[in-house]
C-alpha cells in the first residue's frame, strides 16, 4: 500500500481525493478527510475522518450512526474509484453496517476495499477503526458501476 504524505503545496487538483472528486462542502461536512494510503491494484484506500463533537448524541460522546455509515461509504466508493483507474464511481445498490462498539469525538480510519469488480456491479467492504486501532464497525455494500467524469477545469 502506497503512504500518502499530505502537502499544502501540492495544487489541489493534484490531490489523491481532487483527482477524482470536485472540489466541495461534502467532505468538510463529513469531518474532513485525509487520504493515508491507496493501493489500486488491490483496491484498497485508508481515510481518516474528524468525528466533530457535533457529531453526537448522549452528551456528545456517541457520533450518530449517520456518519459512521456515511465514511464507511465514502472508503468503499473512493476504494471502487482508485481500483478502476478513475473510470468509475457507485451508486450504493445495497450496505449493511454492524456497530461493535461506539464511536467518539476525535479521529477514526477506514479502510475500502473492493472485493469483487464486474462489469457493473462490484462488492465491497470497509472497516472503521477508533483511537488505538479499535475495529468499531464495518460495512459491506453491493454497487452498481457508474463511468465517472473527470472534474471541470476551473474557469
Amino acid at each position: 500500500m502506497t503512504p500518502i504524505t499530505p502537502t499544502t503545496a501540492a495544487p489541489a487538483s493534484d490531490t489523491p481525493l481532487n483527482r477524482y472528486l470536485p472540489p466541495g462542502p461534502m467532505l468538510d461536512t463529513l469531518g474532513g478527510a485525509q487520504v493515508l494510503s491507496i493501493d489500486p491494484e488491490a483496491g484498497v484506500v485508508r481515510v481518516a475522518f474528524t468525528a466533530r463533537p457535533e457529531f453526537c448524541h448522549t452528551n456528545g460522546t456517541i457520533v450518530q450512526g449517520g456518519f459512521v455509515t456515511a465514511w464507511l461509504d465514502f472508503a468503499m466508493a473512493f476504494a471502487t474509484m482508485n481500483r478502476t483507474g478513475g473510470a468509475s464511481n457507485v451508486a450504493t445498490l445495497e450496505i449493511k453496517v454492524s456497530f461493535f462498539e461506539r464511536v467518539g469525538p476525535g479521529q477514526v480510519v477506514v479502510e475500502g476495499r473492493v472485493r469483487r469488480l464486474g462489469k457493473r456491479v462490484a462488492f465491497l467492504e470497509a472497516s472503521l477503526f477508533t483511537e488505538g486501532d479499535r475495529l468499531a464497525a464495518t460495512a459491506t455494500s453491493t454497487a452498481m458501476l457508474v463511468p465517472l467524469q473527470p472534474p471541470a477545469a476551473p474557469a
